[in-house]
Protein backbone atom coordinates (compact mmCIF):
# COMPACT_ATOMS: atom_id res chain seq x y z
CA UNK A 1 0.00 0.00 0.00
CA UNK A 2 1.03 3.61 -0.39
CA UNK A 3 1.81 4.86 3.08
CA UNK A 4 0.66 8.29 4.20
CA UNK A 5 3.27 10.71 5.48
CA UNK A 6 1.61 11.32 8.87
CA UNK A 7 -0.74 9.50 11.22
CA UNK A 8 -2.92 10.23 14.23
CA UNK A 9 -1.83 9.03 17.64
CA UNK A 10 -2.99 9.58 21.22
CA UNK A 11 -0.05 10.97 23.17
CA UNK A 12 0.61 11.90 26.79
CA UNK A 13 0.61 15.61 27.56
CA UNK A 14 2.28 15.11 30.92
CA UNK A 15 1.09 12.64 33.56
CA UNK A 16 -2.09 12.48 35.59
CA UNK A 17 -5.79 12.03 34.97
CA UNK A 18 -7.22 10.79 31.63
CA UNK A 19 -7.31 14.36 30.29
CA UNK A 20 -3.56 14.14 29.61
CA UNK A 21 -4.34 11.76 26.71
CA UNK A 22 -4.48 14.04 23.67
CA UNK A 23 -4.53 13.53 19.87
CA UNK A 24 -1.34 14.32 17.95
CA UNK A 25 -0.03 13.99 14.40
CA UNK A 26 3.35 12.33 13.87
CA UNK A 27 5.24 10.84 10.94
CA UNK A 28 4.36 7.29 9.93
CA UNK A 29 7.36 5.10 10.83
CA UNK A 30 9.01 2.72 8.33
CA UNK A 31 9.88 -0.84 9.33
CA UNK A 32 13.51 -1.76 9.89
CA UNK A 33 15.12 -5.18 9.72
CA UNK A 34 12.87 -7.84 11.24
CA UNK A 35 9.95 -5.47 11.69
CA UNK A 36 6.48 -5.10 10.22
CA UNK A 37 4.34 -1.98 10.06
CA UNK A 38 0.74 -2.68 11.04
CA UNK A 39 -2.11 -0.51 9.84
CA UNK A 40 -3.95 -0.50 13.16
CA UNK A 41 -7.66 -1.30 13.20
CA UNK A 42 -7.90 -1.81 16.96
CA UNK A 43 -5.75 -1.37 20.07
CA UNK A 44 -6.23 -3.00 23.45
CA UNK A 45 -6.40 -0.88 26.60
CA UNK A 46 -4.55 -2.37 29.57
CA UNK A 47 -3.81 -1.55 33.20
CA UNK A 48 -0.14 -0.78 32.39
CA UNK A 49 -1.39 1.99 30.06
CA UNK A 50 -3.02 3.65 33.05
CA UNK A 51 0.16 3.29 35.08
CA UNK A 52 2.13 4.84 32.22
CA UNK A 53 -0.37 7.70 32.03
CA UNK A 54 0.13 8.34 35.74
CA UNK A 55 3.92 8.34 35.38
CA UNK A 56 4.63 5.01 37.08
CA UNK A 57 5.46 2.79 34.10
CA UNK A 58 7.58 4.50 31.43
CA UNK A 59 8.09 2.96 28.02
CA UNK A 60 11.32 0.99 27.55
CA UNK A 61 14.21 2.75 25.86
CA UNK A 62 13.68 2.97 22.10
CA UNK A 63 9.91 2.43 22.23
CA UNK A 64 7.38 5.14 21.31
CA UNK A 65 6.49 7.21 24.34
CA UNK A 66 2.71 7.06 23.78
CA UNK A 67 0.69 4.16 25.26
CA UNK A 68 -0.55 0.95 23.71
CA UNK A 69 0.79 -2.58 24.22
CA UNK A 70 -1.29 -4.58 21.74
CA UNK A 71 -2.77 -3.97 18.30
CA UNK A 72 -4.51 -5.79 15.47
CA UNK A 73 -4.85 -4.84 11.82
CA UNK A 74 -3.27 -5.43 8.41
CA UNK A 75 0.40 -5.49 7.49
CA UNK A 76 1.12 -2.25 5.64
CA UNK A 77 4.84 -2.85 5.00
CA UNK A 78 7.55 -5.36 5.89
CA UNK A 79 11.18 -4.71 6.70
CA UNK A 80 14.27 -6.54 5.45
CA UNK A 81 14.54 -10.16 6.53
CA UNK A 82 10.85 -10.69 7.29
CA UNK A 83 9.48 -13.91 5.81
CA UNK A 84 6.49 -14.79 8.00
CA UNK A 85 4.29 -11.85 6.94
CA UNK A 86 3.46 -10.18 3.65
CA UNK A 87 1.78 -6.87 2.93
CA UNK A 88 -1.98 -7.26 3.30
CA UNK A 89 -1.85 -10.08 5.87
CA UNK A 90 -3.87 -9.71 9.04
CA UNK A 91 -1.80 -9.58 12.20
CA UNK A 92 -1.90 -8.91 15.91
CA UNK A 93 1.14 -7.95 17.93
CA UNK A 94 2.48 -7.31 21.39
CA UNK A 95 4.30 -3.97 21.51
CA UNK A 96 6.61 -2.24 24.00
CA UNK A 97 4.48 0.88 23.41
CA UNK A 98 2.95 2.98 20.66
CA UNK A 99 -0.30 1.10 20.04
CA UNK A 100 -2.61 4.12 20.39
CA UNK A 101 -2.01 5.05 16.76
CA UNK A 102 -3.13 4.49 13.17
CA UNK A 103 0.12 2.62 12.39
CA UNK A 104 2.48 0.72 14.70
CA UNK A 105 5.83 -0.99 14.29
CA UNK A 106 6.06 -4.54 15.59
CA UNK A 107 8.78 -7.15 15.80
CA UNK A 108 7.83 -9.78 13.21
CA UNK A 109 8.83 -12.56 15.59
CA UNK A 110 6.33 -11.50 18.24
CA UNK A 111 3.48 -10.79 15.80
CA UNK A 112 0.85 -13.44 15.19
CA UNK A 113 -1.80 -14.11 12.54
CA UNK A 114 -5.40 -13.52 13.57
CA UNK A 115 -7.00 -16.91 14.24
CA UNK A 116 -10.37 -18.15 13.06
CA UNK A 117 -13.16 -15.64 12.56
CA UNK A 118 -12.07 -13.18 15.24
CA UNK A 119 -12.76 -9.51 14.58
CA UNK A 120 -9.96 -6.95 14.72
CA UNK A 121 -11.34 -5.74 18.06
CA UNK A 122 -11.24 -9.25 19.51
CA UNK A 123 -7.76 -9.83 18.10
CA UNK A 124 -6.49 -6.60 19.67
CA UNK A 125 -7.63 -7.93 23.06
CA UNK A 126 -5.36 -10.98 22.83
CA UNK A 127 -1.59 -10.28 22.75
CA UNK A 128 -0.92 -8.61 26.11
CA UNK A 129 -3.37 -10.64 28.19
CA UNK A 130 -2.90 -14.03 26.52
CA UNK A 131 0.90 -13.84 26.47
CA UNK A 132 0.92 -12.67 30.09
CA UNK A 133 -1.39 -15.46 31.20
CA UNK A 134 0.35 -18.14 29.16
CA UNK A 135 3.77 -17.29 30.55
CA UNK A 136 2.77 -16.79 34.17
CA UNK A 137 0.17 -19.54 34.53
CA UNK A 138 1.46 -22.30 32.26
CA UNK A 139 5.19 -21.68 31.89
CA UNK A 140 6.26 -20.01 35.15
CA UNK A 141 3.32 -21.35 37.20
CA UNK A 142 3.42 -24.85 35.63
CA UNK A 143 -0.35 -25.40 35.85
CA UNK A 144 -1.44 -28.84 34.66
CA UNK A 145 -4.77 -30.60 34.24
CA UNK A 146 -6.42 -31.65 37.48
CA UNK A 147 -4.78 -28.96 39.63
CA UNK A 148 -6.62 -26.19 41.46
CA UNK A 149 -6.11 -22.66 40.17
CA UNK A 150 -7.07 -19.28 41.63
CA UNK A 151 -7.03 -15.96 39.79
CA UNK A 152 -7.95 -12.76 41.58
CA UNK A 153 -9.94 -10.17 39.65
CA UNK A 154 -11.74 -12.76 37.57
CA UNK A 155 -13.60 -10.31 35.33
CA UNK A 156 -10.58 -8.19 34.36
CA UNK A 157 -8.91 -8.76 31.00
CA UNK A 158 -6.29 -10.97 32.65
CA UNK A 159 -8.91 -12.70 34.78
CA UNK A 160 -11.30 -13.58 31.96
CA UNK A 161 -8.39 -14.92 29.92
CA UNK A 162 -6.91 -16.93 32.80
CA UNK A 163 -10.26 -18.51 33.67
CA UNK A 164 -10.86 -19.61 30.09
CA UNK A 165 -7.38 -20.98 29.47
CA UNK A 166 -7.12 -22.79 32.81
CA UNK A 167 -10.54 -24.35 32.23
CA UNK A 168 -9.66 -25.31 28.64
CA UNK A 169 -6.52 -27.09 29.83
CA UNK A 170 -8.34 -29.09 32.48
CA UNK A 171 -7.73 -27.23 35.75
CA UNK A 172 -10.29 -26.66 38.52
CA UNK A 173 -10.75 -22.89 38.50
CA UNK A 174 -11.59 -20.48 41.32
CA UNK A 175 -11.69 -16.70 41.22
CA UNK A 176 -12.52 -13.67 43.34
CA UNK A 177 -14.94 -11.03 42.10
CA UNK A 178 -16.71 -7.97 43.44
CA UNK A 179 -20.40 -8.61 42.79
CA UNK A 180 -22.97 -11.36 42.11
CA UNK A 181 -23.11 -10.22 38.47
CA UNK A 182 -19.37 -10.67 38.12
CA UNK A 183 -19.57 -14.06 39.80
CA UNK A 184 -22.14 -15.16 37.23
CA UNK A 185 -19.95 -13.89 34.38
CA UNK A 186 -16.92 -15.75 35.77
CA UNK A 187 -18.84 -19.01 36.05
CA UNK A 188 -20.04 -18.62 32.46
CA UNK A 189 -16.38 -18.43 31.38
CA UNK A 190 -15.49 -21.68 33.16
CA UNK A 191 -14.89 -20.85 36.83
CA UNK A 192 -15.98 -23.65 39.17
CA UNK A 193 -15.96 -21.33 42.18
CA UNK A 194 -16.50 -17.55 42.14
CA UNK A 195 -16.11 -15.88 45.55
CA UNK A 196 -17.60 -12.42 46.08
CA UNK A 197 -14.83 -10.94 48.22
CA UNK A 198 -17.13 -8.13 49.40
CA UNK A 199 -19.45 -10.65 51.07
CA UNK A 200 -17.28 -13.67 51.83
CA UNK A 201 -13.81 -14.51 53.14
CA UNK A 202 -12.09 -16.00 50.10
CA UNK A 203 -9.58 -17.92 52.24
CA UNK A 204 -12.36 -19.74 54.10
CA UNK A 205 -14.17 -20.46 50.83
CA UNK A 206 -11.04 -21.87 49.22
CA UNK A 207 -10.15 -23.99 52.25
CA UNK A 208 -13.53 -25.72 52.01
CA UNK A 209 -13.31 -26.15 48.22
CA UNK A 210 -12.22 -29.43 46.63
CA UNK A 211 -12.27 -31.29 49.96
CA UNK A 212 -9.88 -28.83 51.53
CA UNK A 213 -7.07 -29.49 49.06
CA UNK A 214 -6.05 -25.84 48.82
CA UNK A 215 -4.86 -23.88 45.80
CA UNK A 216 -2.07 -25.37 43.71
CA UNK A 217 -1.49 -22.16 41.73
CA UNK A 218 -2.53 -18.57 42.42
CA UNK A 219 -2.23 -15.72 39.91
CA UNK A 220 -2.34 -12.47 41.86
CA UNK A 221 -2.58 -8.86 40.70
CA UNK A 222 -3.58 -7.41 44.08
CA UNK A 223 -0.64 -7.77 46.46
CA UNK A 224 -1.00 -5.94 49.79
CA UNK A 225 -2.88 -7.98 52.39
CA UNK A 226 -3.83 -10.56 49.76
CA UNK A 227 -0.26 -11.88 49.90
CA UNK A 228 -0.51 -13.67 53.25
CA UNK A 229 -4.07 -14.73 52.46
CA UNK A 230 -2.76 -16.40 49.31
CA UNK A 231 -0.24 -18.27 51.45
CA UNK A 232 -3.01 -19.39 53.80
CA UNK A 233 -5.17 -20.66 50.93
CA UNK A 234 -2.31 -22.43 49.15
CA UNK A 235 -1.99 -26.20 48.96
CA UNK A 236 1.15 -28.02 50.00
CA UNK A 237 3.76 -27.42 47.26
CA UNK A 238 1.62 -24.57 45.97
CA UNK A 239 2.86 -21.79 43.71
CA UNK A 240 1.92 -18.11 43.76
CA UNK A 241 2.75 -15.90 40.79
CA UNK A 242 2.63 -12.12 41.26
CA UNK A 243 2.06 -9.95 38.18
CA UNK A 244 0.87 -6.67 39.77
CA UNK A 245 0.21 -5.14 43.19
CA UNK A 246 -2.85 -2.89 43.12
CA UNK A 247 -2.96 -2.81 46.94
CA UNK A 248 0.76 -2.35 47.54
CA UNK A 249 4.13 -3.88 46.72
CA UNK A 250 5.67 -3.97 50.20
CA UNK A 251 4.25 -6.62 52.53
CA UNK A 252 5.25 -8.80 55.46
CA UNK A 253 4.80 -12.52 54.91
CA UNK A 254 4.58 -15.46 57.25
CA UNK A 255 7.64 -17.54 56.42
CA UNK A 256 6.30 -20.39 58.56
CA UNK A 257 3.62 -20.98 55.92
CA UNK A 258 6.17 -20.84 53.12
CA UNK A 259 8.35 -23.41 54.83
CA UNK A 260 5.65 -25.72 56.17
CA UNK A 261 3.80 -25.90 52.85
CA UNK A 262 6.98 -25.79 50.70
CA UNK A 263 5.55 -22.86 48.74
CA UNK A 264 7.02 -21.02 45.76
CA UNK A 265 6.39 -17.26 45.49
CA UNK A 266 7.51 -15.81 42.17
CA UNK A 267 6.53 -13.11 39.69
CA UNK A 268 7.38 -11.43 36.42
CA UNK A 269 6.86 -8.50 34.09
CA UNK A 270 6.60 -8.88 30.33
CA UNK A 271 7.08 -5.43 28.81
CA UNK A 272 10.85 -5.20 29.27
CA UNK A 273 11.67 -8.75 28.14
CA UNK A 274 13.75 -8.99 24.95
CA UNK A 275 12.49 -9.86 21.45
CA UNK A 276 13.87 -13.40 21.58
CA UNK A 277 11.93 -14.23 24.74
CA UNK A 278 8.71 -12.72 23.42
CA UNK A 279 9.10 -14.48 20.06
CA UNK A 280 9.52 -17.86 21.77
CA UNK A 281 6.52 -17.12 23.96
CA UNK A 282 4.42 -16.14 20.93
CA UNK A 283 5.41 -19.33 19.11
CA UNK A 284 4.39 -21.45 22.10
CA UNK A 285 1.07 -19.60 22.36
CA UNK A 286 0.37 -20.14 18.66
CA UNK A 287 1.06 -23.87 18.92
CA UNK A 288 -0.92 -24.55 22.08
CA UNK A 289 -3.63 -21.87 22.35
CA UNK A 290 -4.48 -21.02 18.73
CA UNK A 291 -6.48 -24.27 18.27
CA UNK A 292 -8.76 -23.17 21.14
CA UNK A 293 -9.21 -19.70 19.61
CA UNK A 294 -9.87 -21.13 16.14
CA UNK A 295 -12.49 -23.53 17.52
CA UNK A 296 -14.17 -20.78 19.54
CA UNK A 297 -13.70 -22.63 22.82
CA UNK A 298 -11.67 -19.65 24.07
CA UNK A 299 -12.56 -16.12 23.02
CA UNK A 300 -11.62 -12.68 24.37
CA UNK A 301 -14.46 -10.99 26.19
CA UNK A 302 -15.00 -7.37 25.09
CA UNK A 303 -16.72 -4.96 27.47
CA UNK A 304 -16.63 -1.87 25.23
CA UNK A 305 -14.98 -0.23 22.25
CA UNK A 306 -14.14 3.47 21.84
CA UNK A 307 -12.82 5.49 18.91
CA UNK A 308 -9.09 6.11 19.20
CA UNK A 309 -9.65 9.82 19.84
CA UNK A 310 -11.74 8.90 22.90
CA UNK A 311 -8.88 7.11 24.65
CA UNK A 312 -9.39 9.28 27.72
CA UNK A 313 -12.95 8.02 28.10
CA UNK A 314 -11.74 4.45 27.62
CA UNK A 315 -9.31 4.97 30.52
CA UNK A 316 -12.12 6.35 32.69
CA UNK A 317 -14.14 3.24 31.87
CA UNK A 318 -11.25 0.95 32.81
CA UNK A 319 -10.91 2.68 36.17
CA UNK A 320 -14.57 1.88 36.90
CA UNK A 321 -16.11 -1.58 37.20
CA UNK A 322 -15.95 -3.58 33.99
CA UNK A 323 -16.10 -7.16 32.75
CA UNK A 324 -13.54 -8.10 30.09
CA UNK A 325 -11.44 -5.97 27.78
CA UNK A 326 -11.76 -2.38 26.57
CA UNK A 327 -10.58 -1.68 23.02
CA UNK A 328 -9.86 1.41 20.90
CA UNK A 329 -10.79 1.36 17.19
CA UNK A 330 -9.38 3.55 14.46
CA UNK A 331 -12.25 3.27 11.98
CA UNK A 332 -10.02 1.79 9.26
CA UNK A 333 -11.54 -0.91 7.06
Amino acid sequence: MTLPRTMSIVALDGHGEPEVLVPREVDVPRPGAGQILIEVHASGVNRPDILQRKGYYPAPEGAPDWPGLEVAGRVAAVGPGVSNFREGDTAMALLPGGGYAEFALADAGTALPIPGALSFSEAAAIPETFLTVWHNVFQRGRLVAGETFLVHGGTSGIGTTAIQLAHAFGAHVATTVGSPEKAEAARALGADLAVDYRREDFVAALKSWRDGHGVDLTLDMVGGDYTNRNLQAAAVDGRIVQIAFLQGAKVEIDLNLVMQKRLVLTGSTLRARDHAFKAALAADLREKVWPHLESGRVRPLIEATYPLVEAAEAHRHMERDHIGKIVLVTGRQ
